[in-house]
Order: C-alpha cells, then sequence, then structure tokens
C-alpha cells in the first residue's frame, strides 16, 4: 500500500497537519461548554437558581414572587439530579444502592426542593439553595473566564476570587439556617402557612444533612450551639426554670439526632 503521510493538500501544506493545526486553534466557550455537556448543565441550572432567588429576594425586577420561588426550587432540583447522574450513574433498585443514594447530598437536596415547591414562599428555604448554588457556580464560570483570557474580566474574578475566600464561612452560615429552618417550620404550623407533614418530612431531611459524610458543618453547628446553650444555662444568672426547661430540650434533641459512624 502506497505511504500517503507525505500527500499535500491544494495549499501546499502536509496533509497530516490538519487535526493538528485544528487542536492548536483557541478553544472557544461555546466549544469549552460542549465537551463537557453534564458540567455545563449544571451550571445552566446553578445560574438559574442564583437569578430565580434574587428575583424572588428583590421584588423589584417585577414578576410573581411565588413564580420565582417554584423556578429556585425546580432548578435546584434539576441540579441536584444531574449531580446524582454524575455520582450514581447506574440505577439499580436495591438496598445496598438505596443506602448509597441517601448518602449523598445531592438527593438531599433534590428530597429539600420536593418538600417545599408547592409551600407557602419562606425566604430561608432560598437560603441554602441560593448559596450553594452561587459557590459551585463559581468553580465553572471561572474556568470560562480563563478560556476569554487570562485578564477578562478582572472584576468578575475579583468577585469570585473573595466570595471563594469566604467559603467556609458561607458553609456555616447554611448549615445554620438549615437548622432554625426547623423551629421556624413547626411556628408556622401553628399560623397556617404550612402542613403538620412539612416538620416532619424536613426532620428526615436534616437527620441526612447531620449524617452527611461530605459536609460536616450541620453536625458542627449542631455541637456548637448545644456547648454554647449549656454554657449559658449553667451560669449563676440564668434562672432555674429556664435551665430546667433547656437542658431537657437539648436531651430530646440529642436523642432524636442520628448516630453518625466514626470516620
Amino acid at each position: 500500500m502506497a505511504d500517503t503521510s507525505g500527500q499535500t493538500n491544494a495549499d501546499g501544506n502536509n496533509a497530516g497537519d490538519g487535526p493538528q493545526t485544528q487542536q492548536q486553534q483557541p478553544q472557544t466557550v461555546v466549544g469549552f461548554m460542549m465537551s463537557n455537556k453534564v458540567e455545563a448543565g449544571l451550571w445552566l441550572t446553578r445560574m438559574f437558581t442564583v437569578i430565580s432567588s434574587i428575583m424572588f429576594l428583590l421584588p423589584i425586577f417585577g414578576g410573581n414572587p411565588y413564580t420565582h420561588y417554584q423556578r429556585a426550587l425546580i432548578s435546584n432540583a434539576a441540579t441536584s439530579a444531574l449531580r446524582l447522574h454524575q455520582r450514581l450513574p447506574n440505577f439499580q433498585f436495591s438496598r445496598v444502592f438505596m443506602s448509597l443514594l441517601f448518602a449523598e447530598d445531592s438527593c438531599h437536596y433534590l428530597m429539600y426542593s420536593i418538600i417545599f415547591l408547592n409551600s407557602y414562599p419562606i425566604t430561608m428555604v432560598l437560603v441554602p439553595v441560593f448559596l450553594f448554588a452561587l459557590l459551585h457556580a463559581c468553580t465553572y464560570t471561572r474556568n470560562l473566564l480563563n478560556v476569554l483570557g487570562p485578564n477578562s474580566m478582572m472584576f468578575v474574578r475579583n468577585m469570585i476570587t473573595k466570595l471563594q475566600a469566604q467559603q467556609t464561612n458561607i458553609l456555616r452560615f447554611i448549615a445554620c439556617s438549615e437548622i432554625f429552618l426547623m423551629p421556624a417550620l413547626i411556628f408556622m404550623c401553628f399560623s397556617g402557612k404550612c402542613t403538620i407533614f412539612h416538620p416532619f418530612v424536613y426532620y428526615r431531611f436534616l437527620t441526612l444533612r447531620y449524617s452527611s459524610r461530605r459536609n460536616p458543618y450541620c453536625r458542627t453547628l449542631f455541637s456548637e450551639l448545644r456547648m454554647t446553650v449549656e454554657y449559658v444555662c449553667n451560669k449563676p444568672q440564668c434562672p432555674q426554670f429556664v435551665r430546667n426547661i433547656t437542658t431537657k430540650a437539648v436531651a430530646l434533641i440529642s436523642r432524636l439526632a442520628p448516630q453518625v459512624a466514626q470516620q
């Protein structure tokens, strides 16, 4: 068979240089996103969550606040479903797979979105959704800016850098919001803004967050809050009846906390 590696094209260039020349061309934003469609889809759903949450929190932009509230939760559910597809691509109807499924943080927030999708709009509900979407979208946004150029949109780069520098504080604030949403739901049951069904289902979500393997902040905040409450109650200035009620409440919450296996 004749060797065709030395053939040239009409421009006089070596025919074998075509693919190499194509690889040397600068990558476009669209090409970068198409190279990994799942990651691009996650970025789009997260950005939609951020925008919908802002539209709900700042009604000056107009529109129905309840619609923006639902859109934020629906896009968060889509993000969680895509992330679950990445983590557990092969579905199996077995107890082992279900235990792996409910151990994933993405499953927790898919459940979270379903719980509050048709409920009365609660601002605290969108706080974890908004902040998680914003944090995770920052990394992909930085990659897109790198495709545009190392010095492109420095204002956005600086904002991303400052936001990521506060990542630990943001995650702690998210965990605090998740914890204090539980008593808020209980009080809202008496005002008729949520059903008795919500606190029980949300309790299940909170136990899953407490047992999370990848995000220990909820568990850490529970421990810190318990130590703070016990420290305040043990002061001589604290009335005895307050100390008794608080001690019983702490003991009840401790019994309700799930057992977490040592890492």
